[in-house]
């Protein structure tokens, strides 16, 4: 079965009905080159993607971030077999250890961080609400205060459009760490945090769930024939990160122009004309419901925000705010929530943060289900 490059955005630009997203490379060198940059999550999908970008770009060093042990191993082996590549170290490191993130701060002195580590799957989040945020959203707070200690010139978080008005506890985390970063631990380091939809080919995403169930003959399950969802290629999300680091934008929440949002069920009759071509029997479509976290129509914008200004690609977002003092306090209460696994105490810091929350029932009820613990030592 030939397999539809994630990539290439001519094979998925009649779908999006919108131009790419092609960034000033030659101009994005002089802000890039010579600097010391820092990756977390360097070894996933879009963090491995922007890692290998930024080799092209001539940074004086790489400093590579992981915390699974596989995944660092299989980008730093792709970075050693590169003939052009820059100096590099590989950390194995959790973003939650402030010791660990503090030593490597002070041995490499980055001066542009970018932040892809996080949990992002939605509903397996709903089961695992402490770990999503004690990752998501304390796990970014540990490493702005890190950042700021070191005097970083930029932090770059990769936020998700499921932070605009959350119905999901990843969604409610990752608004909470951009609320983390729009406090501004420090005036010297400018915080971004750049809002991307659906990255086409990242894993856990529907095009690779689409393309392993149209080789198995199918069915393909898509949630809800109305859902709708913003998507870009694996390039694109790497542009606008690469494009975020740009002079033009200060601290900011910042999204890409991505368009209208797509019908899932139109991305997997694309995938189905393209994959299933040479079946006997046609391949069959099946609405399994929308899942616990889920929204119907995805959106970049919450409904109180709006857009400032725009450069290239990227629209700086007029957002909300919470007082600092009852930021921070709300934060350390929530890392004593997560260790003693309040479930009702972590509903109600997370909905006095962020007061758009709409929890699920799985959230809103949780002594009826199980919910997962985070380890502790």
């Amino acid at each position: 079965m030939t397999v539809i490059a994630d990539n290439d955005f001519r094979a998925w630009g009649t779908l999006l009905r919108r131009n790419p997203i092609i960034v000033d490379h030659a101009h994005l060198r002089t802000i890039l080159a010579g600097k010391r940059v820092l990756v977390t999550g360097a070894g996933g999908w879009i963090g491995s993607a922007l890692t290998k970008a930024l080799a092209a770009h001539d940074p004086a060093h790489l400093v590579l971030v992981d915390a699974s042990e596989h995944a660092l191993y299989e980008i730093d082996r792709a970075m050693r077999e590169r003939d052009d590549a820059p100096p590099h170290t590989s950390v194995l490191g959790n973003i939650c250890d402030r010791l660990t993130m503090a030593d490597i701060f002070v041995r490499h002195v980055p001066q542009i961080v970018y932040h892809a580590a996080a949990y992002k799957h939605v509903p397996l989040m709903e089961r695992n609400p402490f770990a999503a945020v004690q990752n998501n959203a304390l796990g970014t707070y540990t490493l702005a205060q890190v950042a700021a200690d070191c005097r970083t010139e930029q932090l770059i978080m990769i936020s998700t459009d499921k932070a605009a008005d959350p119905v999901s506890i990843m969604g409610a985390s990752k608004r909470l760490a951009e609320l983390v970063l729009m406090a501004g631990a420090a005036d010297h380091v400018k915080w971004k945090a750049l809002r991307l939809g659906n990255v086409i080919g990242s894993h856990g995403s529907v095009v690779p769930l689409f393309a392993q169930q149209i080789a198995r003959g199918g069915p393909v399950t898509v949630t809800h024939r109305h859902a709708r969802r913003y998507f870009l290629t694996t390039q694109e999300a790497v542009e606008c990160l690469l494009l975020a680091a740009s002079g033009d934008f200060g601290t900011a929440i910042l999204v890409p122009e991505l368009g209208e949002p797509v019908l899932i069920e139109d991305i997997a009759r694309h995938m189905l004309a393209q994959l299933s071509s040479s079946r006997a029997a046609p391949v069959p479509i099946v609405y399994t419901g929308l899942r616990t976290g889920d929204k119907m129509v995805e959106a970049l914008l919450a409904t109180h925000e709006s857009i400032t200004a725009s450069s290239s690609f990227l629209r700086v977002v007029d957002s909300s705010a919470i007082p600092s003092d009852l930021l921070h306090r709300t934060l350390r209460e929530l890392g004593s929530c997560c260790r003693n696994c309040d479930a009702d105490e972590l509903l109600r810091l997370m909905l006095r943060a962020i007061p758009e929350y709409q929890p699920s029932e799985l959230l809103l009820h949780p002594h009826t289900t199980v919910l997962e613990r985070v380890p502790t030592a």
